[in-house]
């Protein structure tokens, strides 16, 4: 057998025979990728954008001290000062009709600006049980008891999964395990049902919320959309109200949590006195790939099960018992260039397998569209002394044509917990070094890897409910949730600790946090 020669990739290694040009089913994503945020590369635009923003915010702390000021001058307005004034305007009707045009705009204005808070009331999480848990030999076994896979895909997968991240207690359904998997829409239906349903219970055990009370349910899950859709799948479970107003998010990706949280928030600040739910979660039964394109194959020894239900608010009476508040969300989409777009696509094999390949192009869209969210954050939570070093070299680089060394703002100074989507070890590694972040920020990530793997769009749950089990949490924090997945797409979600957040006795992590961080575990 002709020899090979390895090569790192996103999620382990690739192999590629030695003096022979790259085929379009080898994975070839670099792994020593660079997070480009350097100043030469950003655009003004971004930044702009960022501002804009933040302007909008101020607009509106501008109008509530002025509305605050009026009434305090007009409090202090003695009887005869308020007759003298009547007398003043009830002979001049001009007088009279502004002075009231402009109470009434400047209500209107002030209420019409006010954004509604948003509340993150609490939240729960998937978790297997025994006769699910996949370690790193059963995936193996079950790959090799399909023959669907030749030798060399059989030995890709192995090294794939040793250097991958995961570990042994990870899920996968039935469907996997069988001695002759045959998915069908059944069975997918039946992964679903489990995923949605016990973290569901779990949230309304928790909260003591009852189904009917949700006025607002958001489903995302990417590669798995039958119908009727699992938002129906849902009302017709719990026999929820007639009147709910239930949408499902299809095809979005990893990051598409945060797109689901982002559409909360929007109708919550339509709809008053209400709750939303939101279910984040992936399948895997329909989208196994039995096929030998390397491309494709990395999704199989990356993604498990997983799924979290969230539930937000906008009333304010859950304040008080509420986790935390919404504090930002930003988009970004650069599905309008083509290498974006075409990144990470589902499609068929040359034998009629399907599955999703990833381009070599990959890590370098990815590192563009987490710049770009990164550089529209950035003036939303960092400090002004950041911001002024930041915009000042921004300036000294562009206008002035300095050759100074860029300046990378220090997200640390303004976030105290980092959950960054879970896609695989070689993405955890350069968001840790581009970023400047230690250990103890990346620990949630990796330990969520580890434990649960790549789980799509709820890996972010994870890690927060890993960081709340450490006992982190604390009144104030600050925690940013950062994915990105197809399109391509990268999203951030800001959350403010409310209260101090003591380990909760639901919990993913329940009965093993005491085993985390592994010891000794290694990523090179």
């Amino acid at each position: 057998m002709e020899s090979n020669a390895t090569n790192r990739t996103d999620e382990g290694l690739v192999m590629q025979s030695k003096g022979t040009q790259p085929k379009s089913s080898d994975v070839i994503i670099q792994m020593g990728w660079k997070l480009p945020y350097s100043l030469q590369s950003i655009k003004l635009k971004y930044v702009r954008l960022g501002y804009h923003y933040l302007m909008n915010r101020v607009m509106f702390l501008f109008t509530l001290p002025v509305f605050f000021i009026a009434l305090v001058e007009f409090g202090r307005l003695g009887k005869e000062d308020i007759g003298n004034l009547w007398k003043g305007l009830q002979y001049n009707l001009v007088n009279v009709l502004v002075c009231f045009g402009a109470l009434v705009c400047g209500g209107t204005l002030y209420f019409m600006s006010r954004p509604r808070p948003i509340y993150l009331v609490d939240f729960s999480c998937y978790k297997g049980g025994e006769e699910r848990a996949c370690s790193k030999e059963r995936f193996l076994e079950c790959s090799k008891r399909t023959d669907s896979f030749s030798e060399n895909s059989l030995e890709f997968q192995r090294k794939i999964s040793e250097r991958s991240g995961l570990g042994e207690e990870t899920y996968l359904p039935p469907v996997v395990f069988s001695e002759k998997p045959n998915p069908s829409m059944r069975l997918a239906r039946e992964e679903a049902e489990m995923v949605m349903f016990a973290a569901l219970d779990e949230l309304f055990e928790k909260t003591g919320l009852k189904p009917k009370e949700v006025g607002i349910l958001i489903v995302n899950c990417s590669l798995f959309v039958p119908t009727p859709s699992l938002s129906a799948m849902i009302v017709n479970h719990y026999k929820m109200r007639g009147n709910i107003r239930s949408y499902n998010l299809g095809g979005m990706g990893c990051s598409a949590g945060v797109i689901a949280i982002d559409l909360a928030k929007d109708l919550l600040q339509v709809h008053r006195n209400t709750y939303a739910v939101v279910v984040s979660m992936e399948n895997i039964t329909l989208n196994w790939y039995f096929g030998n394109n390397r491309s494709m194959l990395v999704s199989n020894c990356i993604f498990r099960m997983g799924g979290g239900a969230i539930l937000l608010s906008n009333r304010g009476s859950e304040r008080k018992r509420a986790k935390y508040s919404l504090v930002h969300t930003v988009r970004t989409h650069k599905g309008a260039e083509d290498r974006s777009y075409n990144c990470i696509f589902q499609e068929e094999d040359e034998h009629r397998n399907v599955g999703v390949a990833l381009s070599k192009d990959l890590m370098a869209m990815a590192g563009d569209a987490l710049k770009t969210n990164i550089t529209t954050l950035g003036p939303l939570i960092l400090p002004l002394s950041e911001q002024i070093l930041f915009f000042s070299t921004l300036v000294a680089k562009k206008v002035l044509k300095m050759k100074i060394k860029p300046y990378i703002p220090d997200f640390k100074q303004a976030v105290e917990h980092f959950c960054i989507h879970a896609g695989g070890r070689a993405v955890l590694d350069a968001m840790e070094k581009n970023l400047n972040l230690t250990p103890w920020h990346m620990e949630p990530a990796r330990m969520s890897l580890h434990r649960f793997g790549n789980t799509s769009s709820s890996s972010l749950w994870y890690e927060l409910a890993y960081t709340e089990a450490k006992g982190r949490v604390q009144r104030g924090d600050r925690v940013w949730q950062i994915a990105f997945g197809s399109g391509f797409k990268c999203n951030s979600a800001v959350w403010k600790a409310l209260r101090d957040v003591l380990p909760p006795q639901q919990n993913p992590w329940s009965d093993c946090i005491h085993k985390y961080p592994v010891k000794g575990l290694s990523y090179e």
